[in-house]
């Protein structure tokens, strides 16, 4: 028994047809797609990190200013001289200088010294106490018996009963000669006077030295005068 198929059933002749029309889709679709893969497709290179944006700060130019050099100084005013002229009616006293030529007299020049304060040397310098002190010749025994021999004692002073210690002091030189004897002590114008000229009778000391070197020194010998 054959099988009769209807025309419209028969898929066998619409193959090729439907066959043409996926290949027509089909190509149709890849035409789309490389159409819109070329025009609409964008590409971004953002890559979500932002530049940071640098604002230009605007700097003021600044111009040093030049130093201005002072102005000189204004010249001091010159001063004219200003001639008076006198008048020949004006009565003008002339004076007439002379001089010591016309005079004939010798120009006396006075000479005026200037005073200059000179240290004391030491050679002149008074000493209190040095590192050798004065002595008389034999010691101070001598001295005391050298003074007992040649007081002369006053008559007035005998008489109205005065006596006493009579302080001199004098200034033993570098050749040991007594210079300078006062009286320190006082007990009668007699006495001290009497005591003074004692001194003064004195034979050279040996003179005192200060760093091995003589020098001028000060010192003090009592004179005593007591009644019997």
């Amino acid at each position: 028994m054959e099988v009769k198929k209807s025309p419209k059933a028969d898929l066998e002749g619409k193959k090729t047809t439907w066959l043409l029309v996926g290949f027509v889709l089909i190509l149709a679709a890849m035409f789309v797609a490389f159409e819109w893969t070329e025009r609409d497709k964008q590409v971004t290179t953002d890559t979500g990190i932002t530049e940071p944006i640098f604002e230009e700060e605007m700097i003021p130019i600044t111009e040093q200013e030049e130093q201005k050099q002072a102005p000189p100084p204004p010249e001091a005013p010159k001063v004219e001289e200003v001639l008076q002229i006198a008048e020949n009616d004006a009565n003008v006293e002339e004076s007439t200088v002379q001089s010591s030529e016309e005079n004939n007299q010798a120009v006396e020049i006075k000479y005026v010294p200037v005073e200059v304060e000179e240290e004391e040397p030491e050679e002149q310098q008074i000493f209190q106490v040095v590192e050798e002190m004065p002595e008389f010749p034999g010691g101070m025994a001598e001295c005391l018996k050298f003074i007992g021999k040649n007081v002369k004692y006053p008559t007035i002073a005998q008489e109205n009963g005065v006596q006493g210690r009579v302080i001199i002091q004098f200034v033993v030189n570098q050749d040991g000669s007594i210079v300078d004897p006062v009286v320190m002590r006082s007990v009668d114008p007699y006495l001290d006077k009497e005591a003074l000229r004692v001194i003064k009778m004195m034979p050279k000391w040996k003179p005192g030295k200060q760093r091995g070197k003589a020098v001028r020194v000060k010192y003090t010998v009592p004179v005593t005068f007591k009644l019997q």
